[in-house]
């Protein structure tokens, strides 16, 4: 059995992010698993799970760039900003296309972006959706996020189906209900699918319906991603076995390495994220990938 590493999983629509990583844990027997970017019940994509020492990588995967296809329906504003809420403003002004080309370059770089209400972030120690489904009005406060591509893929009235490149924090909702605003509308997320999170994407995705035949058979093995894959845009060093062993045991080594963050190997394996500092490696995470 394969103890650490990535499955990229495609959540189908109608399942929250949880309940699908309770499922693949009964499938796969693992008893450390995690997943980064929690996507919504009626949103479907890509959700890389983490297990055993992989979820130790997760840092490096939530902060990654995101992509997102997903429709808005124009005419309706609603309280959750998808189409699970109940309808909370309605117009007849439907935007044609060039009036959202003409929005479109507004929302590319940083922006700031006030998040939905029905959203995981804590007011006052309470996650926001919790307070608006108590009929709480809730203030929640612009931030900056960042947006690295927004295009109009097609548009056939009352719809629009857009592509998106953001990054850590950005609500899709909130893209969805801004744009239909700055075209002089309103509108929300009527289809919503993550196709990428950093350099995981769709061509390495497992369903979950097809997942028990994964389980018994060499497609596990391929479907299976290395630890290191979440982590190559980071430089490596090479450790022989005593200097691994150092490091392992929270020791620090002397090494001639310009200061910054190193993934470390030992024959081919890794051992650690490290940062060299004045000439010293000093580990930040180990990975015990014989355990």
């Amino acid at each position: 059995m394969l103890n650490h590493g990535f499955l990229i999983l495609d959540k189908p629509v109608g399942i929250s992010s949880a309940k699908a990583v309770s499922e693949v844990k009964k499938q796969l027997g693992c008893k450390k698993i995690g997943h980064g970017g929690t996507l919504d019940p009626l949103a479907s994509g890509i959700l890389p799970l983490a297990i055993g020492e992989a979820t130790k990588a997760f840092d490096y995967v939530a902060s990654s760039i995101k992509e997102y296809r997903f429709t808005v329906t124009f005419g309706e504003e609603r309280a959750t900003d998808d189409a699970e809420g109940a309808v909370t403003a309605t117009t007849d002004h439907l935007p044609v296309r060039e009036d959202i080309l003409r929005a479109l370059p507004e929302f590319h770089g940083t922006i700031m972006q006030t998040p939905p209400a029905y959203s995981a972030l804590k007011i006052d120690g309470e996650r926001a959706y919790k307070r608006a489904r108590a009929g709480e009005q809730v203030e929640m406060i612009a931030r900056p996020v960042d947006v690295h591509a927004f295009e109009l893929l097609s548009f056939e009235p009352p719809h629009a189906t857009f592509r998106v490149l953001c990054g850590k924090g950005t609500y899709v909702r909130a893209l969805a209900r801004d744009i239909a605003r700055k075209c002089n509308s309103l509108g929300y997320i009527s289809m919503l699918r993550r196709t990428a999170v950093g350099k995981f994407n769709e061509t390495q995705a497992i369903s979950l319906d097809k997942l028990p035949e994964f389980v018994h058979n060499a497609a596990l093995f391929k479907a299976w991603l290395p630890i290191e894959l979440a982590l190559d845009d980071i430089p490596a060093i090479d450790a022989d076995s005593t200097q691994a062993a150092r490091l392992r045991h929270g020791q620090t080594i002397g090494i001639s390495k310009p200061d910054g963050r190193y993934m470390v190997l030992c024959q081919g394996q890794l051992v650690a994220l490290a940062d060299v500092s004045s000439g010293t490696l000093k580990t930040v995470r180990v990975f015990n990938l014989n355990e």
